[in-house]
């Protein structure tokens, strides 16, 4: 998620905090690398000439020139900046109102009904809600069929009309009769969409609104699509007054400028943000914590929830007290590694640690201590010490790696072991090991 831009607003302030005083001249040589990376990364050129002027204002005056750390004050300027860019406050879904209405809109192929599922998906597991997903875009069948396929994988009931006569504000009206009698607290309504905007769509999307009344109207862009998906949302927010965005595809290369821009041309914060191909790779938007994994600070607080989330709370447990007893085994090892899975890639758990963006993990070497792991019996994980050279060579071929790569993961349990053995002579206090 903004690897490129990240990189060349880190590397122009590097500069700067290296510095032990600043000039006038180390400042504008620094935003015009800020300036040139904003451009690059696709944003819009009026929103960077109105951050790098603030920003530029703000730096230039006395109590930054006159500071004993001004390289690390300016990190703070751009970091506070980019904040108010992205939104500034994080801004929540309305559920004041019950059921709560939540109409989703965009152009075709913005992700609308994958994105309605994972809401749904979202909103159960992490909000105690009740939703219901509409299928009220009837322009589209393969649509439908969708959104069915995905309640069904998802355990999230979906209401569907299929005559094709039934027009979608009498499908929504349906729907908010079935959601009152199976006690549904959230309607998530998947809308048609074109491959533009086109009167039509406008219509149909207003009369929709109209006759539902949604507590959100929730604009749906692609982030790899650029600085397009601003100006397309600046037309469904003329028409449809939009309370949020959702944009898909956030975990891809893409430049990511809209994402920046979005915010500020149109006045409306992005609520929700698609993280990954998997129906749990859906996150609420925090401009702070980007913001600051923008400028390689990390995001500790979302890896923290990732973890609580999907981490076995009794066996973080069961490893805090082997810690504190120093009786931690290979078992232990791979446990925490399958522990670890849980919460996705670890390339992208990588990213959210601070000052680590840059470290590449090789997933294939992963699997490979995975593999040379299991092929070991319970004693040998038990007890590494047994592991002779006929041992490792049976692993070996049971693992299909050679004898070298069970002694390089043997040196990394010791590490682990020594590690561990420091963290238990600390008398950590009970519950000092986050879950």
């Amino acid at each position: 998620m903004f690897e490129a831009l990240s990189e060349k607003i880190t590397g122009a302030l590097d500069k700067l905090k290296r510095k032990g005083a600043l000039t006038e001249a180390d400042i504008k040589a620094a935003m015009r690398e800020v300036r040139l990376a904003l451009l690059e990364a696709d944003v819009n050129y009026k929103v960077v000439k109105s951050f790098v002027e603030r920003l530029s204002e703000k730096a230039m005056g006395a109590e930054i020139l006159k500071s004993l750390t001004p390289g690390q004050q300016v990190v703070k300027l751009v970091r506070d900046e980019l904040v108010e860019v992205l939104g500034g406050q994080k801004a929540d879904l309305d559920f004041s109102k019950r059921p709560t209405v939540i109409m989703l809109v965009g152009l075709q192929g913005a992700g609308k009904t994958t994105l309605a599922g994972k809401l749904g998906l979202h909103l159960r597991k992490n909000k105690q809600k009740s939703p219901l997903l509409v299928a009220a875009d009837v322009q589209r069948p393969a649509a439908i069929e969708q959104l069915k396929q995905l309640g069904t994988s998802l355990d999230v009931p979906v209401f569907s009309v299929e005559d094709g006569q039934t027009a979608p504000p009498d499908i929504v009206r349906q729907a908010l009769d079935q959601a009152q009698r199976n006690a549904h607290d959230v309607v998530i309504v998947d809308t048609a969409g074109r491959l533009q905007i086109d009167e039509d769509l406008m219509d149909e999307l207003v009369e929709l609104k109209m006759w539902t009344e949604p507590s959100e109207v929730l604009f749906v862009a692609d982030a790899m699509t650029g600085q397009e998906a601003v100006n397309i949302a600046a037309s469904f927010h003329e028409k449809l007054s939009l309370t949020g965005i959702a944009l898909t595809k956030m975990d891809g290369d893409a430049r990511g400028g809209a994402a920046l821009s979005m915010i500020e041309v149109t006045s409306v914060p992005v609520k929700l943000i698609g993280v990954g191909e998997k129906p749990a790779d859906l996150e609420e938007f925090y401009p702070d914590r980007l913001a600051e994994r923008i400028l390689g600070m990390g995001d500790i607080l979302s890896l923290v929830e990732q973890a609580e989330a999907n981490m076995d709370v009794s066996a973080v447990e069961d490893l805090e007290k082997k810690i504190r007893t120093q009786k931690f085994t290979l078992q232990d090892f791979l446990d925490q590694m399958q522990q670890m899975r849980k919460l996705g890639p670890l390339q992208k758990l990588i990213e959210k640690l601070p000052g680590m963006g840059k470290i590449e993990v090789d997933e294939k070497e992963l699997a490979r201590v995975e593999a040379i792991i299991r092929s070991m019996t319970n004693q040998e994980r038990k007890m590494p010490k047994i592991l002779n050279a006929s041992r490792k060579k049976r692993i070996a071929r049971g693992s299909g790696t050679k004898v070298s790569d069970i002694n390089r993961v043997l040196q990394r349990f010791k590490d682990a072991q020594k590690m561990m053995k420091q963290m238990g002579k600390m008398k950590l206090p009970p519950g000092a090991i986050p879950r």
